[in-house]
């Protein structure tokens, strides 16, 4: 299986390479060459599986046996899920008034990103004791993107992680827990700005192909193709609780509703649609609303700022995984992405032709949520079900609330569940409703704290290309003694 540039003027790459680049020389995002096609035989085999043996399937798909053999790479699966907390992995609930809620939090931090991030650390230390290399990861965060890299590979002895995190946009809990792992391979800073400026340092720095190759830089965000391949067994799973039957001619469609912000989940569903799966494609988002506006109306321009909003981590103007939808809807055409994103680029403001506007409305449909709709759903879900949603699950719900008051479809419908209200104890608060608090979360007010702050009037650029190389330097130091 080979990897191919959506702006496709990059050599292709086999997925040790895709997985160690981040973005692709050319500034695209890495992408299958080839997608399989799923016939109904293997789905309905794939029906009866686990969430980690589809994760299997389908990562055996994407990463040829000569890279990673099978046993070996179902071995590092397991272990990337060994300290979830439910042993299932992930969880569906299903609740009064038809909702269907896919629990994706079990992992170490409460929230999603665990599933992809444990997977592709695994994948990356298999890799690096191979060929007894270093990486230096950079990561910036709107919340939950961070501390599960951060856990994903804390104390690795050959991987050191460098994470950008936006002081005062991401809840009390996220921020602690980044700041309180305090091993020597996990450096945060905390930026006087959102997640859409601090990125800014960090894309112009991978846009530097000699520094990223000289100091074997990669970064874990959702650019990176193994986030939004392991994230593909979201979408399948949910389809298989959901559909009533797997023996209909056709199959029988299942809607899937995606809180989304930078749309890593969101290319996953449109991915996992290109192999053969019958599922319908929501984006909930909210007030930060490109996404829903480039799917109801074409328009993919940024607004003219980020507006804070009770779904914080969704907080993005920059929808970077939309390039990735973008290529799949216009038949793989690199030539029409490349343009487009590069004109997003250059002016921040871009119409969609007609043409890939009609195609992109086939795949998916959209809705942005407002606050007062986040609590409001929160709120019912909490009165129907006792049971506490977090503000971005809220996000998906309030969808779900809407079509039910309406009567609308009769498709059975999931909504994903990105993370634990344990998390935002905040906006539990806010909705009027009582937090409940692990003692493990609890215990981060009592840890220490490291965070090197990034202020405005900073040169972030600067501070950042220092760190990298006095992390090389001390890696180059500490491979010498070991050698001598």
């Amino acid at each position: 299986m080979w990897y191919i540039s959506t702006r496709g003027t990059a050599p292709r790459v086999d997925f040790e390479e895709a997985l160690c680049s981040g973005y692709a020389p050319d500034g695209g995002l890495y992408m299958p060459e080839e997608l399989p096609q799923l016939d109904r035989e293997t789905l309905q085999h794939w029906s009866s599986l686990s969430y980690p043996s589809l994760v299997k399937e389908l990562c055996s798909l994407f990463i040829g046996p000569e890279l990673i053999p099978r046993q070996d790479l179902n071995g590092l699966i397991d272990r990337a899920f060994c300290r979830f907390r439910s042993r299932d992995v992930v969880h569906l609930l299903r609740l009064k008034s038809g909702l269907n809620v896919l629990e994706l939090w079990y992992g170490v931090t409460y929230a999603f990103k665990d599933l992809s991030l444990s997977c592709a650390a695994q994948f990356l230390q298999y890799f690096l004791e191979k060929r007894s290399k270093h990486v230096t990861i950079v990561v910036g965060t709107s919340g939950d993107t961070g501390s599960a890299a951060i856990e994903s590979v804390q104390g690795a002895k050959n991987v050191d992680i460098i994470v950008l995190l936006p002081k005062g946009y991401c809840s009390r809990i996220q921020e602690l827990q980044m700041t309180t792992v305090l091993k020597d391979n996990v450096h945060v800073f905390g930026v006087e700005g959102n997640s859409d400026e601090l990125d800014e340092p960090i894309k112009a720095m991978f846009e530097d192909v000699a520094f990223v190759k000289k100091h074997n830089l990669m970064s874990l965000n959702s650019i990176n193709w193994s986030r939004v391949l392991v994230q593909m067994a979201h979408h399948f799973f949910a389809y298989f609780q959901c559909s009533p039957s797997l023996d209909t001619h056709p199959l029988s469609p299942v809607e899937v509703v995606v809180p989304s912000g930078a749309g890593g989940n969101l290319a996953a569903g449109c991915l996992a649609q290109k192999m053969g799966l019958p599922i319908r494609l929501v984006a909930a988002v909210n007030h930060n609303d490109i996404i829903h506006r480039t799917v109801q109306r074409g328009d993919f321009s940024l607004s003219e700022a980020v507006k804070p909003t009770l779904a914080s981590a969704m907080d993005i103007q920059v929808p970077y995984n939309m390039e990735r939808v973008f290529w799949l809807v216009s038949g793989t055409n690199s030539r029409v992405t490349k343009a487009l994103m590069e004109q997003f680029e250059r002016t921040h403001s871009v119409q969609l032709s007609e043409d890939l506007h009609g195609k992109l409305s086939e795949v998916v449909t959209s809705v942005s949520v407002s606050d007062e709709a986040i609590t409001q759903a929160m709120g019912r879900c909490w009165d129907e079900n006792q049971y506490l949603l977090c503000p971005h699950s809220a996000v998906a719900v309030s969808y779900h609330y809407q079509q039910m008051n309406r009567q609308q479809s009769s498709v059975p419908r999931c909504c994903l569940a990105p993370a634990s209200a344990a998390k935002f104890p905040e906006v539990v608060l806010a909705a009027g409703l009582t937090p409940e608090t692990p003692e493990e979360i609890l215990a981060l007010e009592r840890k220490e704290t490291r965070c090197t702050p990034m202020r405005r009037g900073d040169d972030w650029a600067m501070m950042l290309r220092n760190t990298i190389e006095d992390l090389s330097r001390s890696w180059r130091a500490g491979s010498l003694s070991v050698s001598e």
